[in-house]
């Protein structure tokens, strides 16, 4: 078995890994996309020199370690649709599709499939994102290792240590982006209310998300401890926040994110029935 990497599905989250994957060296001749639309595998054949093929037992033969990249409703059937290659080359099996847990996995490619569940975020396509990792006991530190190189690829990675804590990690990371976009829309439509035209009102928005959210990753302080920086007692900063403080800010995040977290672990148990 050589060092090849099988994606099984070449939608956008297998687009973004393996561009990342190459750019970082990988070369385009190790890897192998399985997906059933020739509109598809054209386009990842000619941008980035990658082999090709219909069907996921293709893909798999000869490869080390295998991406599921699928939607969650279609991975029970292409995970029986591998399961024999996979059980008897001992292939490291890489789930990206969100809600599935890796008993349910387990269950579809047989006993003993070494196994990594990952929760990347939208970002992820454009080189920007964060992925949470999760392994099955039996996964040795190699694997452990290839996942996360593979994952990083897009975007830095941390380890949880107990499974169902990905459906935090799904209501903060992975539909944290939405939050972040809601809140540019609200200054947006703030800013040209009271005058400001659209353009400038984006322009300002996005780019001072773009910088607090740089700030935060780069600086030694917390978060709290940059919000005090900007927050002159008595000023236009303090004014603001008193009216998010006012309206419950912090209990409505609270509230969506266990939203998120409770529907995660739904959809998880509607997707394992499968």
């Amino acid at each position: 078995m050589t060092n090849r990497i099988a994606f099984v599905g070449g939608g956008n989250m297998a687009t973004g890994l393996l561009g990342g994957l190459i750019a970082r060296g990988t070369p385009p001749s190790s890897i192998v996309v399985a997906d059933p639309e020739t509109s598809q595998r054209s386009r990842l054949e000619h941008d980035y020199s990658v082999t090709t093929v219909a069907d996921a037992p293709s893909a798999v033969i000869g490869a080390r370690t295998v991406v599921l990249a699928v939607k969650p409703q279609q991975m029970a059937q292409v995970a029986r649709s591998i399961a024999g290659q996979v059980a008897t080359s001992g292939a490291l099996v890489i789930s990206v599709a969100a809600g599935i847990r890796l008993q349910d996995l387990a269950r579809w490619l047989g006993p003993g499939v070494p196994l990594v569940r990952s929760m990347p975020n939208r970002p992820a396509l454009i080189g920007a994102g964060i992925t949470a990792l999760y392994a099955t006991p039996g996964v040795d530190t190699t694997s452990r290792l290839t996942a996360e190189a593979i994952l990083s690829a897009c975007g830095p990675t941390v380890w949880v240590p107990d499974e169902l804590q990905l459906d935090v990690v799904t209501a903060v990371s992975g539909s944290g982006p939405a939050y972040f976009y809601l809140l540019i829309e609200c200054l947006e439509a703030a800013a040209t209310e009271l005058g400001l035209d659209p353009v400038t009102a984006h322009k300002l928005a996005v780019e001072t998300a773009r910088g607090a959210g740089r700030m935060a990753a780069e600086a030694a302080e917390s978060p709290a401890e940059l919000r005090a920086q900007v927050t002159s007692r008595g000023g236009t900063t303090a004014a603001a926040l008193e009216v998010l403080e006012a309206g419950g800010v912090r209990g409505i995040f609270a509230a969506a994110v266990a939203a998120g977290a409770r529907r995660a672990a739904a959809l998880a148990q509607e997707f394992g029935n499968l």
